[in-house]
């Protein structure tokens, strides 16, 4: 194979072209031949090559003409979406969620399992809910695994993705210790070894779903915010104005101390922000104070409703509720910032569940809190919004870790490299997670 000077292979160089090609037409796209030479900085005889060979590989087809100065009429060509298909999956706080997508990321079909009982985070009943619902997203759908490219997973905690034998979990708000997930998922036989698992932490795929195609396009520097039971952020910086390129990093922010020996967070450590802003702990501090929430046995069990009723109680004029949450505003202005002062976003995004629902109410206040506690020039040069995708936005993450692979290989599928059994790891099946 030959080798440039940049120790690029032909071969390396096609790919890179191909994946090029894909990109702009993805974001930017219907696009003519004649466009994309100047959009990607390829030759026009490279750009008609590359485009031959996606014609020819089913990934792009004709999305109709345009008229040209004085000249011929132009074909614009578009990805096209029924090529390839993606699956996303959200392991929540309250369900697993499972959606397969097309190239394009319509959702073609979805399956939700719920988490009983609620915050049992047992590895063995998740990974089954995972295979299961796998097999009904495709079975809905009515497709194979010929043309699937890849499923994303979205997780709570830190995920180490160089661990030996697959992806590595540290869930430590969840009791997940070293759970070896891509492992376990490839084990279940739900698909063939050619189909890759790829797991990231939920609040990383929820910023680059939300850069990509949400309230992020246009930024090159922002912080995405998972705002659920509990909290964690992703930071993007010098992304891509126009999406696709993005490699957000997560920080355990929900673990970050706002009151010295305060209240006992989930991950054992006392007075982290989780503890006092996640809707875990809003819930908590709502009963203690003589409101609603899990203590109250004649109350709603599930805590997506138990926030909706803390939250109506406070639009009716409930002075507990409404101090409760006027306290969350303003831990969470303050631990927002904190990345203010750290990172200088032009954006910071709130997402997840509980923030969307939350939203609405609390979004003043907390930026009045975050521009209060933050450094001036900083904070007059970001704007603080909820995210724009929904409570999908996880999922929707999730399925474009496999389609960023896509974009990498130039829209070859490869398959995953051979995973040996790590020691121990049929324990975690039933080790609590």
């Amino acid at each position: 194979m030959t080798t440039g000077r940049s120790g690029r292979t032909v071969r390396d160089l096609r790919r890179g072209n191909r994946g090029a090609v894909l990109q702009k037409l993805y974001f930017g796209g219907p696009m003519s031949r004649q466009e994309l030479g100047p959009a990607t900085g390829l030759s026009s005889g490279s750009v008609s090559n590359v485009v031959g060979e996606l014609i020819a590989d089913g990934l792009l087809e004709e999305a109709g003409v345009v008229d040209s100065d004085g000249g011929r009429p132009r074909t614009l060509l578009r990805v096209s979406p029924g090529s390839a298909h993606l699956i996303g999956v959200d392991v929540g706080e309250t369900r697993v969620r499972v959606e397969l997508f097309d190239l394009t990321l319509t959702e073609l079909a979805r399956a939700e399992t719920p988490l009983l009982p609620r915050g049992c985070y047992d590895v063995g009943p998740i990974v089954d809910h995972i295979r299961s619902g796998i097999g009904a997203v495709l079975a809905q759908a009515g497709v194979g695994t010929d043309r699937l490219l890849g499923v994303g997973v979205g997780v709570p905690g830190i995920v180490d993705r160089e661990a030996p034998g697959g992806a590595v979990v540290h869930g430590q708000t969840i009791g997940w210790d070293a759970v070896p997930l891509e492992a376990l998922l490839r084990a279940t036989g739900a698909l063939p070894q050619e189909v890759p698992y790829l797991i990231d932490n939920g609040a990383r795929t929820l910023g680059q779903a939300e850069m990509w195609f949400g309230a992020g396009r246009g930024a090159r520097d922002a912080v995405v915010v998972l705002f659920g039971s509990g909290v964690g952020a992703s930071l993007i910086t010098d992304g891509s104005p126009e999406g696709g390129s993005t490699e957000g990093t997560p920080l355990e922010w929900g673990h970050l101390t706002v009151s010295v020996r305060g209240r006992r967070c989930r991950c054992g450590a006392r007075g982290c922000l989780e503890a006092y802003t996640g809707a875990e702990s809003l819930l908590a501090r709502w009963a203690e104070r003589g409101g609603g929430g899990p203590a109250d046995a004649a109350g709603p069990a599930d805590e997506e409703e138990a926030l909706a009723a803390l939250l109506a109680s406070a639009l009716a004029g409930d002075p507990v509720a409404r101090y409760v949450l006027d306290e969350t505003a303003e831990y969470l202005g303050a631990g927002l910032s904190d990345l203010i002062n750290l990172f200088r976003p032009e954006r910071i995004l709130i997402g997840g569940w509980a923030g969307l629902l939350l939203g609405p109410y609390v979004l003043p206040a907390v930026r009045e809190h975050a521009r209060r506690h933050a450094l001036r020039h900083p904070a007059a040069r970001v704007s603080i919004d909820l995210g724009s995708l929904g409570p999908d936005a996880v999922t929707v993450g999730a399925a474009t870790l496999p389609l960023s692979a896509f974009f990498t290989t130039g829209g070859r599928r490869t398959a995953p490299p051979a995973a040996p059994e790590q020691p121990g790891w049929r324990t975690a099946l039933t080790r609590r997670g």
